[in-house]
């Protein structure tokens, strides 16, 4: 039986230049806007067929958007939620190399409310809030389970918090394979290296034993705030506009052994703080 074929021809003249919403761009600008960094999009008031993604105006004191999160990106404040995918990982890692390069010695902090995702995606954010020099703060609010604790240690020590009805959840990284048998050993092999590299990060975060977070993390590990707090895995418990007062960890936390001060000369070029928004 002859296989069925089907052609489809578009014709450039059927192709409304109206549909087409190409934004100016002004030389030596930047601009990073949050809501450039997540799927929106409605219905265009003009019968196209198409979605059109939603521009803000920009704000007077920002420069970037007029939405909420755009401003408070002005306030160096990050937000992390939902799952953790590369696309999330290449907006939150834009917008802390540029507040990293616009002042190194400003506080960064980041507000998670996520069940985790992609591992892959969450050491990408790992390594540069370890990069960058500028101080991170990590504050969960909701949840922060899975990979996303990861994220919720990795800020700079004493400054790692919760609030009081967020849950922290630590496990172990999960995958499947299928195919042939030696291909599927290849797999295993792989998902043991992972799961032994996520035990020596949380260890180094925590300062547990190894032996102890190994054991921890071999099912799905619940924490409230307080003890997360005793588990080494935050530093204090936000409460209202004050901190719990906890007793000082982090003489336990261990220095991550990367080379990245040299690296991070080459991830802050020289931009005037006016062009940077």
């Amino acid at each position: 039986m002859a296989a069925a074929s089907l052609s489809i021809s578009i014709s450039s003249s059927t192709i409304n230049p109206s549909f087409l919403h190409l934004p100016s761009l002004k030389p030596h600008h930047i601009s990073l806007k949050p809501s450039s960094c997540r799927a929106r999009s409605s219905l265009s008031s003009s019968s196209s067929p198409f979605l059109t993604a939603l521009e803000t105006p920009p704000h007077p004191e920002t420069g970037g958007g007029s939405d909420a999160m755009s401003i408070l990106l002005g306030h160096r404040m990050v937000f992390l939620g939902g799952e953790i995918t590369d696309l999330m990982a290449d907006c939150v890692l834009s917008q802390l190399l540029l507040l990293d390069a616009q002042d190194e010695t400003k506080e960064i902090r980041i507000y998670i409310n996520s069940a985790g995702g992609s591992l892959s995606a969450t050491m990408a954010i790992f390594d540069v809030i370890k990069l960058i020099k500028s101080p991170v703060q990590t504050i969960a609010v909701g949840q922060a389970s899975s990979t996303a604790a990861l994220i919720l240690g990795a800020g700079s020590p004493g400054r790692r918090f919760a609030m009081p009805n967020a849950r922290i959840m630590l496990r172990q990284p999960s995958g499947s394979a299928s195919g042939e048998v030696r291909q599927i050993e290849f797999h295993a092999v792989e998902l043991l290296s992972t799961k032994m590299n996520v035990v020596r990060i949380v260890a180094g975060l925590t300062g547990q034993p190894i032996g102890k977070v190994k054991k921890d993390l071999d099912r799905d590990f619940y924490m409230g705030p307080a003890e997360a707090v005793k588990y080494g895995l935050i530093d204090g418990i936000l409460d209202e506009d004050k901190m719990i007062p906890i007793p000082d960890i982090s003489t336990r936390v261990r220095k991550p052994k990367t080379g990245f001060s040299d690296l991070g000369k080459h991830l802050r070029p020289e931009i005037p703080d006016d062009e940077i928004y």
